[in-house]
């Protein structure tokens, strides 16, 4: 096996448990909703390709196919669906599924960077080394942006999914969209970003643990919510690879944009 970090192994398993939850139940399948009407065996596609990956990230020689392949499909998913729908369905729901599709993509181009192979270096070098996790951090924070505006544009749906034992419920729905926003803009600036990303990481994984785990553990899931609680945690084991490229640099570092790989 091939572990590069933490957030790698969780990465993967994630990937690997949202193939196999498509492969069982379609309305699970999509890591990214909405699928296109037009095209519901997207569905199953995105499944297998998230299985065949999520496995292949965890093995020395499949790691780096594995990673070409994951972001190349993460790419074309966010350029020839999730882009063209932002403009053409004219329904908010296309921006935050693209923002979502972009973090994951730059957790996979981390990926690629780390694992890439002579074939990679000598033909796509202009993706790789430090410009490339360059461009897969500035993606990451540009996600970012749009998840903390989410909290205010939907300020009601949000303040509904606060704990209950939690005391100001609409403070909390402010306070996280404004970290969101602050943790982005910190990653895209290059001010702080590895305590930025890893703010943000634990931000996504306290809401997967204090939001969506007790729905699913309560029983009464709708579709939705189950939906909502897979894209949580993907996200969250993206967040982490995003995190990990920072290894290495200071905390509070301010500046250019600069890498340890694993």
């Amino acid at each position: 096996m091939r572990v590069a970090s933490a957030g790698h192994a969780v990465f993967a398993a994630t990937l690997i448990a949202i193939g196999i939850l498509g492969l069982i139940k379609s309305d699970y399948g999509a890591i990214w909703p909405p699928i296109p009407q037009a095209l519901p065996a997207l569905t199953f596609v995105c499944a297998i390709i998230s299985l065949v990956c999520g496995i292949g990230l965890l093995w020395r020689r499949t790691a780096a196919n594995a990673a070409r392949v994951l972001l190349a499909y993460l790419l074309l998913w966010l350029l020839l669906v999730r882009v063209p729908g932002m403009f053409l369905a004219r329904n908010v729901e296309y921006w935050w599924a693209a923002s979502q599709t972009a973090a994951m993509a730059a957790a996979a181009w981390v990926l690629y960077v780390w694992f890439a192979g002579e074939w990679d270096k000598r033909r796509i070098a202009f993706a790789l080394g430090d410009r490339g996790l360059t461009i897969a951090r500035v993606l990451y924070g540009l996600a970012l942006i749009p998840f903390g505006i989410a909290h205010f544009v939907f300020l009601k749906a949000t303040v509904v999914l606060v704990p209950g034992w939690l005391p100001w419920h609409v403070g909390w729905a402010y306070f996280t969209g404004g970290a969101f926003i602050a943790a982005g803009v910190a990653v895209v600036m290059g001010v702080c970003p590895r305590l930025a990303a890893a703010l943000s990481t634990l931000e996504m994984g306290l809401f997967t643990l204090l939001v969506w785990v007790p729905v699913v553990v309560a029983g009464s899931t709708t579709t939705f919510q189950w939906s909502e609680t897979i894209v949580s945690a993907a996200l969250t084991a993206g967040a982490w690879v995003v995190t990990d490229s920072y290894g290495g640099r200071p905390w509070l570092a301010v500046g250019k944009h600069s890498s340890a790989e694993a």
